[in-house]
Order: structure tokens, then sequence, then C-alpha cells
């Protein structure tokens, strides 16, 4: 299959490697002229994936039409914030036998879109999937086992995504529930911030363990109510990609949680973690959806405050830990005539 990867970051590259170990012929896209040479010429991306080497057979290009021309299927892989310019960049060269597959995980700010309604909405004609799971580019780029899911409202897209990706080390399964699949992809980002500032503070266990199973409480809260479905957030989706993201030492957001629990601005956690912190991006739009459904996120309100409000990370957990008493399920009933 002729692939064309928008986006030549940490993800991307590893993409990339993947895609080409499966027999595809791969061009990469990037905006940035120097990445692409570095590329080019280094066949590897020494600042954000050392020691990963890209095939001789994989070319590079800044021109949009180039890495559209002929290819079946387009990945989408630039961070977040850049999801709508550059589709508006790519469609006047998709065609509508042409696929996209987002692997970007947020939600924009300003519309509150997920990232494949901003796709379709600036190119109509495509067919637009997702593929999201628990998958830091770091171990796929060493060919590392890794299980991630593809979505599509449509089974045949959702079944051409899984084909072209899926191999020995990377294991993909399908799913029609492409709102679920995206929300708990950009949601666990904002989670995950909370996770590190509270290894940041010294919590311990205890605490990360109780950030994860309420964090995905609230996304389960917020997912349903836009129309995701509970078993997707129970899988790789959701709970996977949440745990991977708030324990892993490759977490870019718990990496710039923990440096705000720490006492850093998040402009300050941000520039020395020198990537994109997609959760910071989601956040503000989390906090919106939440108001926006009736749906109480404590964590994600209390992660807005430390974001945007100057809140200090040990009052933030303060208030997270003394909320008023509530019940853990609120479908549960009680057996008051046992009392």
């Amino acid at each position: 299959m002729k692939i064309g990867i928008l986006g030549a970051g940490s993800w991307g590259t590893a993409l990339t490697v993947l895609l080409s170990d499966n027999g595809h012929d791969i061009t990469v896209w990037s905006v940035d002229e120097k990445e692409i040479e570095m590329l080019d010429t280094k066949r590897e991306h020494l600042t954000k994936l050392p020691g990963v080497k890209l095939p001789d057979s994989v070319r590079f290009t800044t021109d949009e039409q180039e890495v559209c021309k002929d290819a079946e299927l387009l990945v989408m892989v630039v961070p977040s914030p850049f999801i709508r310019s550059t589709a508006k960049r790519v469609a006047p060269y998709i065609t509508g036998a042409q696929t996209i597959v987002n692997v970007s995980k947020g939600i924009e700010d300003e519309s509150l879109k997920t990232l494949t309604e901003v796709i379709h909405e600036e190119i109509p004609q495509c067919k637009v999937g997702v593929l999201s799971g628990p998958s830091h580019a770091e171990e796929v780029g060493k060919r590392m086992p890794t299980t991630v899911v593809a979505g599509a409202k449509d089974e045949k897209t959702a079944l051409m995504i899984q084909d072209a990706f899926m191999n020995d080390y990377f294991r993909v399964y399908a799913s029609p529930d492409v709102i679920g699949i995206e929300l708990g992809g950009a949601l666990k980002n904002v989670i995950a911030l909370a996770a590190g500032v509270g290894d940041g503070l010294g919590c311990g266990d205890n605490a990360k363990a109780a950030i994860i199973t309420r964090g995905i409480a609230e996304i389960i809260r917020l997912g349903t109510a836009m129309g995701g479905e509970l078993e997707t957030f129970a899988g790789l989706s959701g709970i996977g990609d949440l745990i991977v993201t708030c324990e892993s030492k490759h977490s870019r957001n718990r990496k710039a949680g923990f440096l705000m629990g720490q006492g850093k601005t998040y402009k300050e956690a941000m520039d020395e973690v020198q990537m994109v912190v997609e959760g910071v991006y989601s956040a503000k739009a989390a906090y919106k959806l939440s108001q926006k459904y009736g749906v109480e996120m404590p964590i994600v309100s209390v992660v807005n405050r430390l974001l945007f409000e100057d809140l200090n990370a040990e009052e933030g957990m303060k208030m997270l830990l003394t909320r008023n008493r509530t019940s853990e399920s609120t479908r549960l009933a009680w057996d008051n005539e046992q009392a």
C-alpha cells in the first residue's frame, strides 16, 4: 500500500518504521525543512527518537501534494493544535478514494470537536478513522510488543486500517466506537498531568492508583454522556492508555505534571519537556465539555486551576482529598431494610 505520513515527530518516526516493516511504500511529510533534511540525510530523528534507524526506502518531503499523491492511506500524526491547519493544507490533494487515520490525541479547544471531526470538517470527501491505545513511540520504534485499537464508523475502513498496521509486534483490534476511542485518548492526558503532579509532590503509589481509578471514572462519565461506549473506556484506548500515560518514564504529560508538582509553572514544565504536552491543550476543552454536559470532573477541574489559575500543587491535592463525602458509585442501591 502507498502511505503518506503527515508529521515527522517521535510518533510519526516510529510509525514509519512499523509501516515500512509491513512492506508499505512510505513518504513522510513535515512543514519543518530542517527536520526533513535531517531525516533524509541521517535516516534518524536525532532529537525526538534517537537510535531508531529509518529504512533507505522511505522518502521525505515538505510538499503536501507529493505526500498525498496516489496515497491510499494518509496517517495524520501532527500535534493536536495543528490538526486543522494541516488538514486545510492537504485538503486540495485528497480524493474521495483516500482514507485518513488520525493517530494524534486531543480535543480542539475552540470548537470542542474531536480530531476526526475536525479532519472530516476540513476534508469531507475522505474516509476518516482513528488509531489509539497504549503505544509510546520509544517502544514502537524499537519493535517492542504493543496493542492498540483501530476505529471507524464503517467496518471496511476499520479493517483496512487494522490490516495496514498489524504485525507480529503490533496487534490491532477493530471497533466502531470512534468517539469513545478519541475521548479516551484525549482525556487520559489530562489525568496523567494530575498523576505527575502527585509524583512531583511525593504522594506515593496509593495516590497514583487513586488518580488513575478516579480518573477513568471521570472519563467514563463524560465519554458516555457524549455517546461513547463503556466497554471502550474499559479497553485499550481507555484504561489501557491511561495506565501507561500515568506510569511510564516516556510520558511527556506525566513528566510535565511531575515538574509542576515540584513547583514549576506549566510553561516552564513544557519548556523542559521540549515536546508538545497534549494534556495542557486538552485540559481546557475537557473542562468546557464537563460544563456543557453537566458532568462532574473534579480532577480535570483541579488540573485546569493548576494550569491556568496558578493554584498551588499541594493545595490542589488537598482540594481533591477534602471534597464533600460521596458514594463511589451512584448506580448501586443501598439495602436499608437490613439496617
